[in-house]
């Protein structure tokens, strides 16, 4: 691996963070380079697991050090999003995931919608419609076992139900959707390790640049507030939904 290929494979990693840190979706970067570099698809999948997990961690760190981190109240949501995440990922290596990848693009596509329809969404803090210990199993279960299985869009979900189901204001909506990506990034990063699906060295290169990406994405996305995080979420889940129809064109 030469040096040129460490430098871009670092500065995916810085980008990639810098965007999961606001709205998710850093993996529109990371994974098409690490294929790029080529890495088997199996290999590149676990080695974005690998560099994602870091730069969550610099993100939650950083949100939770703003105080808008609530533990006792996503304590649970990231204990069920573990454990169902981790089944997740099994469950991918037993069966196709063919038919996520042509429902995910529509269903991405209906969320950008309504936030584009809804421009009050997540601004300020609204009544919940769901207990937190229903909201952990309902949403723990479900989103956390889609991020294993499958993944895409899936802190673009997390958003929309913490701020449509609990909610919250859209910049701790982001706090806790990072906290929730942590439990779901753990759990299929030990699988993967598990089955020794890991480049560490290319890991490395772009957990340095994921570790500056994450910090500094969490700081804009607090110092801007609601506004700057939708703007960045519409842009990333419009990009996402373009990225999977292209793919499912050229593959037809």
């Amino acid at each position: 691996m030469t040096w040129e290929i460490v430098v871009l494979l670092f500065l995916a990693g810085l980008s990639a963070g810098f965007i999961d840190a606001i709205a998710g979706g850093g993996g529109l970067i990371s994974l098409p380079a690490l294929l790029a570099a080529g890495l088997s698809p199996q290999i590149a999948l676990g080695t974005n697991k690998m560099q994602s997990t870091w730069g969550t961690l610099m993100a939650v760190r950083k949100y939770a050090r703003a105080g808008l981190v609530s533990w006792p109240q996503v304590r649970a949501t990231a204990l069920v999003t573990f454990g169902f995440a981790c089944l997740g990922t099994w469950a991918v290596t037993q069966v196709s995931n063919e038919v996520l990848k042509k429902v995910v693009p529509w269903l991405l596509l209906a969320v950008a919608v309504y936030v584009v329809l809804s421009p009050g969404l997540g601004r300020t803090k609204a009544r919940a419609r769901l207990s937190p210990a229903f909201f952990a199993w309902l949403a723990g279960g479900v989103i956390g076992f889609y991020d294993g299985f499958f993944g895409p869009g899936t802190g673009t979900f997390w958003a929309l139900a913490c701020v449509s189901l609990l909610g919250l204001e859209l910049t701790r909506a982001t706090a806790f959707t990072k906290v929730a990506n942590l439990a779901s990034n753990f759990a299929s990063l030990f699988v993967f390790v598990a089955s020794d699906r890991v480049n560490y060295p290319i890991a490395a290169a772009m957990i340095a640049g994921q570790l500056i990406g994450g910090r500094l994405g969490a700081h804009m996305a607090i110092k801007h507030g609601a506004g700057f995080i939708r703007l960045v979420f519409l842009l990333v889940v419009f990009a996402m939904v373009a990225k999977l129809f292209w793919e499912q064109v050229r593959v037809s």
